[in-house]
């Protein structure tokens, strides 16, 4: 695996605040890194140091194996950047500014205009592109920011929020569009939608108070929820309380919640240790002859974990 961005003991102080903490980690080619956090947590600081927009007090960023602070327009060349709240010139339109962006990133003539036409195809922004700006939808704007981030076909993209301000139709364009890209780049784009973390990322960093606290795949991280493993349980015609004196029966149950809503009981049943307790769960519904309307297995809840590693409550126990 071939690793396109290096983050060693990186460090940021603003005043009396610690922005960024001796973070480290790298991103390999092929991976989308959903980079997660509270608002203040570093996400958009950390960015800025791997985009060079920001300086480090401490630590190094290597990119396709180039130091940036060394080699600053080298490693820029290989990057892509979409920042939060993407600036851009109002009176401009579209067609004109990307046109703009490609001549700085040194494209010229048949090139330039392929690589326009490619771009703004691909963000689909074909119906605003001689259109000012300053006019248009932050949808629209937003799109506008995504095409000049890639409209050198960087192999490192760094997106702060790329579906900000998008209606569903665009955010499932842009996923799909981030998703096609991943195999030959590397991907690292920060959001609030946990959603789009499902949708796109094959890894994620959360961080808290400038420091790394979890770093795994979603599936990894959804693991260390309290409702892997769990299993839903809907029958009919059943007394609540019954059923749960039942179910608290089983073996590695750790706790059951039991609810009666228009004729149907649903359960909560939650594993000991995040153990596999289906099996045991259908068996005793068969064993009591249950008219089972539902019965599915939890894989977690990535809001758990991340509520559980970012609250001061469970940094300090």
């Amino acid at each position: 695996m071939t690793t396109l961005v290096e983050i060693s003991r990186l460090s940021k102080r603003f005043a009396y605040i610690t922005a960024v903490d001796d973070i480290s980690f790298q991103v390999d080619k092929g991976e989308v890194l959903g980079f997660l956090g509270p608002n203040g947590a570093g996400k958009s600081t950390t960015m800025k140091m791997i985009t060079g927009f920001l300086a480090p007090d401490a630590g190094t960023v290597r990119v396709g194996g180039r130091d940036i602070a060394e080699e600053p327009v080298e490693v820029k060349k290989r990057l892509g950047y979409l920042p939060e709240g993407a600036p851009l010139y109002p009176d401009m339109t579209p067609a004109g500014f990307l046109g703009f962006v490609g001549a700085v990133r040194g494209l010229r003539g048949d090139s330039l205009r392929r690589r326009v036409a490619d771009t703004v195809k691909k963000v689909n922004l074909q119906s605003v592109l001689e259109q000012p700006i300053g006019t248009l939808s932050k949808g629209y704007k937003r799109r506008v920011g995504i095409a000049q981030a890639i409209m050198h076909d960087p192999e490192v993209l760094i997106l702060d929020e790329p579906t900000d301000g998008l209606d569903p139709n665009q955010k499932h364009e842009v996923r799909s569009l981030i998703r096609n890209m991943a195999e030959d780049k590397a991907i690292v784009l920060s959001t609030h939608i946990l959603e789009e973390v499902d949708a796109v990322c094959t890894r994620v960093i959360i961080v808290a108070e400038g420091k790394i606290v979890a770093d795994g795949s979603p599936t990894e991280l959804e693991a260390r929820s309290n409702l892997h493993n769990a299993v839903t349980l809907v029958v009919r015609d059943r007394d609540p309380a019954q059923v749960k004196q039942e179910l608290v029966k089983l073996n590695r149950v750790a706790a059951v919640e039991c609810v009666a809503r228009n004729g149907l009981v649903h359960c909560t049943v939650r594993p000991e240790n995040s153990d596999s307790i289906v099996a045991a769960v259908s068996g005793k519904a068969r064993e009591n002859a249950w008219a089972v309307e539902e019965l599915h297995v939890h894989r977690g809840r990535l809001d758990d974990v991340f509520r559980a590693v970012t609250t001061a409550e469970s940094k300090r126990s």
